[in-house]
């Protein structure tokens, strides 16, 4: 039997788990303390529900789990082997708390703030900062229109961030209201949005020049589509621009926001208007954002209003907005900071001859208000024990037969207590 996990997956050793615990607990504190509840949803979800999600590429990439007993074999016995899976893992958290707020809505306050953070699956291809299982990190606000929801979500994201020690990173924000407006004033027709945003959302890997080239191989005209990259690209719209676009209601709410968001930054974090993000899913109806950090390359956080998803369950248009952060993308930036691990709770072994266990556990109850005790029955080569718990994390280590004495582990000295 394979020792390996399954590709695109991962084992965490314990010292790699307490920091990955540290981080999100941090983050979790930081989005409390704003008023946001906790829920949780299940990893599986309906078939019918992810596949009927407007999730982008995203669909494409569903771990699907098939029907099981009787009710496989029938279908397999028909031929029909569209029907063999009713279920799948979740590729994100927007989805299920969709379907969880249609669910649950008599039970829960208007406007809902509420804290996701939990493992997804798709299946892709593995690579730095992007694996088939990860954990994402979201916080949304379901039920209110308002910008004061937009803001918010990219206040609390953005001091989640900095309260686990990130600080050069740079928020971009759009609407897809004045991307789809802008497109439009192109020369090209609602039914060719969607098609175009792909391309575009590729800016980044293609370029220009290859969103032009996938324009034109899609069979749009040439004069249509230069004009569309010079909007784009280019030129540096602002909402004086936007309006003669007959863009004003939506440049109005989008740099209401960058400019309320800029007020509460100050000098911590950037943002700035792009007009070229779309982000995949197609599910978002207004405001999109994004957060770029150099120290990853590339985004760690991204989300955006979505007023229709929940509409898909009840039928009813219910405001939404979310921002979700990449844990695994942050965790490979912060995981050799040194100044993280500084702030555990210090680590200390308790170490024990047989017959001293029940004083040990007595005395390491007094300890553990302020410090993390572990027992561990000492070794016969004590110097080679010592070694191996300071490579375990241990800062002291403490002899029940003298527990004034709590030698500090990599350094010769002892201290008194």
């Amino acid at each position: 039997m394979k020792i390996t996990p399954a590709e695109g997956m991962n084992d965490y050793l314990p010292n790699e788990t307490e920091l990955r615990d540290h981080l999100i607990d941090r983050i979790v504190a930081t989005y409390k303390a704003s008023g946001f509840m906790k829920i949780t949803t299940p990893m599986v979800e309906s078939i019918a529900n992810l596949d009927n999600s407007d999730g982008g590429d995203n669909l494409k990439l569903i771990f699907r789990i098939l029907k099981r007993g009787k009710k496989l074999e029938d279908e397999l016995h028909s031929g029909n082997l569209q029907n063999i899976c009713d279920l799948g893992l979740r590729y994100d958290l927007t989805l299920p708390l969709a379907r969880y707020y249609a669910n649950n809505k008599n039970a829960l306050p208007t406007p809902f703030k509420c804290i996701q953070i939990d493992r997804v699956y798709r299946a892709e291809r593995p690579q730095r900062g992007r694996s088939r299982e990860f954990v994402q990190c979201d916080i949304d606000i379901i039920g209110s229109e308002s910008t004061n929801c937009e803001v918010e979500l990219i206040s609390v994201t953005a001091q989640a961030l900095l309260n686990i020690g990130l600080k050069d990173f740079t928020i971009r924000i759009n609407d897809r209201e004045i991307l789809k407006g802008i497109i439009q004033y192109a020369g090209f027709g609602e039914e060719d949005v969607n098609s175009i945003c792909i391309s575009i959302d590729k800016a980044d890997k293609i370029g220009v020049n290859g969103v032009n080239a996938e324009l034109i191989d899609k069979g749009y005209p040439a004069e249509n589509v230069n004009k569309l990259l010079d909007l784009l690209f280019t030129q540096e719209l602002d909402i004086t621009q936007l309006e003669q676009y007959g863009l004003g209601e939506p440049a109005a709410r989008l740099f209401t926001i960058l400019n309320q968001s800029k007020a509460i930054a100050g000098e911590q974090y950037h943002l700035r208007f792009d007009i070229t993000l779309v982000r995949g899913q197609g599910y978002y109806t207004g405001t999109v954002f994004e957060i770029d950090c150099p120290a990853f390359g590339g985004t760690i956080a991204g989300g955006g209003r979505y007023d229709h998803l929940i509409e898909r369950f009840t039928g009813d248009c219910v405001p939404a907005v979310g921002f979700s952060i990449g844990f695994e993308r942050i965790y490979s930036i912060l995981c050799n900071d040194l100044n993280l691990k500084k702030a555990f709770v210090p680590k200390i072994a308790l170490l024990y001859d047989e017959g001293e266990f029940v004083d040990a556990i007595l005395y390491a109850n007094t300890l553990r208000p302020k410090y993390s005790v572990t027992l561990v029955q000492k070794k016969k080569k004590v110097g080679k024990h010592l070694s191996q718990l300071e490579q375990q994390g241990f800062e002291h280590a403490i002899f029940m037969d003298d527990t004034s004495v709590w030698k500090k582990l990599g350094n010769a000295n002892a201290e008194k207590h």
